[in-house]
């Protein structure tokens, strides 16, 4: 808000010269005031005036011809027809008839009542601030005052009176009513009214070309900015947005408190569409913009001047220098190609981080290079530092780290593999974890995690670790931790309920003489017609509650006690998982090597290592005794 500088506070003068009452006819109010003060070698600031007559005028011009002047009664301007105050050919005008004088020359009762004027950019609202520590008593005439202040206010800075101003003569009417009930009022902190509202214009719209497909967002300070990522292609989904043309429109004129009319500025129309669309984009059409929408899953083409989605994208190599990060996501329907096959050269260079639905990368995968895809196939090698992730996964050579459902490794060479199912052509050492796991030759060096079986067709090595972990599963091992949680904490609860049932056994046995010889008289009175004494009563239930209290514990502490069986049930599900899970190799034994069952209750391994030239093939976990468990070779 933009303030006029009107305040009512004094100001520093710079003489005492006191002026003669001056009475003048103006429009410009300030003007006069600065003329008067230049006169006598004062400040502005140090003149005070009384509005003793306004005269309001409009007139209507025509085709460039200006008309005549009309006054109009100064209460027939709030009831100008709007049409005609939003007209650029309506004029209006004010003139004011004032009486100036020095400051201090007149007793002034809102000496303590510090305000200002402001107003917006338009000047289409005009404000009166009432600063802190202001303050305010009754007298009479504090209606007539207020409105005289706010009338000085206004047309010191130019603004329109008597017009655009309905909403003072309630604002004055609060003031009034508080200081008649409480006498006095007095502002802690700043308070701003609304005291002029003209005709606020509406703003030109300027046509506008929008590619939301650019989905460029502003990073924070905090956010750590990936050079890497420009955008290569742009992934959209169906039914999103693409780009929108903002048609131009001519904004609406207005009329601010100065009387002015405010001409909307023409629309610049420079940015038309100069493409065209094919049938995998919609084009929709309204009177405020046209707006460009994705049938399909994809990502966005330009190819000459005609906007298309595409699924395939082919590429020589993914590089900071060429291409950067790709993240179109898995779910964009995106299948990319990568065509780089030699051997002393990244197809996904380091750094690079590539999302998209399925991908086909003829050669190797760099350092700290991530690939993430629903189908991902590679052909060459991944680095020790490369992530690759994919529900069905195949991988020529693997150094990295790999986590899909269903991965196929041709040969692992240290690397890192996660999934359901593991399929390893040849296995040269490495981490293994999945539901099943498949080696058709294992070298040395290898260890294999699985929840349900393990299968080796050729053992070329030794020193390699088969283990079985039902735990391996997320589902089980969260299901298996909550219920050790709540185990914990129901043989906590089944504690303090024994402590309880005991005390109110005691209290029961000791009291049962006394209620039951109570219980004899209370029956004998009742017989009598005798008033049961108040004492024998309370007694009576007070031993009644012991029961009550005794009973339901007895019943809760059974509840507890079947649901810590149901839970002991439960994880002993869990263990009788591993009684089914099998190690199978079926070639014959070289070497050292180790065969680990892992079991949940009591939580302990089980290790068995097989003979050098064994020819024992299946292995699982035999239950010898109660709870006692031991690792052999079994029938298949």
């Amino acid at each position: 808000m933009a303030l006029f500088g009107l305040g009512s506070k004094k100001q520093k003068t710079v003489s005492t010269q006191k002026i003669r009452p001056t009475v003048v006819r103006t429009q410009n109010v300030a003007k006069e005031l600065a003329r008067i003060a230049a006169m006598y070698d004062v400040q502005p600031e140090q003149l005070d005036f009384t509005l003793l007559n306004v005269q309001s005028y409009i007139r209507m011009n025509e085709d460039l011809k200006e008309g005549e002047w009309e006054e109009v009664a100064n209460e027939a301007l709030l009831t100008l027809d709007e049409s005609q105050l939003l007209s650029e050919n309506f004029e209006i005008k004010q003139t004011y008839e004032i009486e100036i004088f020095s400051k201090g020359m007149q007793e002034d009762p809102l000496e303590t009542f510090f305000t200002s004027v402001g107003a917006n950019a338009t000047k289409c609202k005009i404000y009166l601030s009432v600063n802190n520590g202001s303050k305010l008593e009754y007298f009479p005439r504090v209606s007539v005052e207020l409105e005289e202040l706010i009338e000085k206010k206004k047309i010191r800075a130019g603004i329109l009176i008597r017009i655009f101003d309905e909403m003072v003569e309630d604002f004055i009417s609060k003031i009034t009513a508080h200081l008649k009930v409480e006498g006095a009022l007095e502002y802690e902190k700043s308070q701003t009214y609304l005291i002029a509202q003209g005709f606020e214009p509406t703003a030109t719209t300027h046509d506008a070309l929008i590619l939301h497909y650019e989905k460029k967002e502003q990073p924070d300070e905090k956010t750590k900015i990936d050079y890497a990522a420009r955008g290569f292609i742009q992934s959209v989904r169906q039914g999103e947005v693409l780009i929108e043309y903002i048609k131009p429109r001519m904004g609406k004129p207005g009329r601010n408190c100065k009387g002015e009319f405010l001409q909307p500025q023409e629309p610049i129309e420079k940015n038309q569409p100069t493409f065209s669309v094919d049938e995998s984009i919609k084009v929709v059409e309204t009177p405020e913009s046209i707006k460009y929408i994705a049938r399909e899953n994809g990502y966005i083409a330009l190819e000459g001047t005609t906007y298309t989605i595409k699924n395939e994208v082919d590429v020589s190599e993914v590089s900071f220098k060429t291409t950067g990060s790709i993240y179109s996501g898995k779910d964009s329907d995106v299948n990319m190609s990568v065509k780089e096959k030699d051997a002393i050269k990244d197809a996904v260079g380091t750094g690079m981080t590539v999302e998209v639905s399925t991908i086909e990368v003829d050669g190797n995968v760099g350092s700290n290079a991530r690939v993430i895809a629903n189908k991902a196939n590679i052909g060459g090698q991944t680095h020790k530092t490369a992530y690759i992730e994919a529900d069905q996964l195949s991988i020529n050579v693997h150094k990295g780290h790999a986590k899909g459902k269903d991965v196929h490794i041709t040969r692992l060479e240290h690397g890192k593999v996660e999934a359901q199912h593991a399929d390893i052509s040849q296995a040269l050492g490495g981490t293994i974890v999945a539901r099943e796991i498949d080696i058709e030759v294992c070298a040395s060096h290898v260890k294999a995690t699985a929840s349900k079986r393990i299968e080796i067709q050729k053992l070329h090595g030794s020193e390699n670790k088969f283990i079985i972990d039902p735990l391996l599963q997320d589902d089980i091992s969260e299901g298996v931790q909550e219920n050790e949680e709540k185990l914990k904490k129901l043989e906590a609860e089944i504690e303090e309920l024994k402590k309880d049932i005991k005390k109110y056994e005691l209290l029961l046995t000791e009291g049962k003489s006394a209620f039951l010889d109570i219980k004899k008289r209370l029956v004998h009175y009742k017989k009598k017609g005798i008033k049961l004494p108040g004492s024998f009563v309370k007694k009576y239930k007070q031993y009644q509650q012991m029961q009550e209290h005794y009973n339901f514990s007895k019943n809760e502490l059974k509840a507890k006690e079947d649901m810590v069986h149901l839970l002991n049930g439960k994880i002993s599900a869990f263990q009788d998982n591993i009684m089914d899970a099998r190690v199978i190799n079926k070639d014959r034994w070289k070497g050292y090597n180790e065969i680990i069952f892992k079991l949940i209750d009591p939580p302990i391994e089980l290790v068995y290592k097989p003979k050098e030239g064994s020819q024992e093939k299946v292995f699982g976990l035999v239950e010898v005794d109660e709870n006692e468990f031991i690792i052999e070779a079994i029938k298949e």
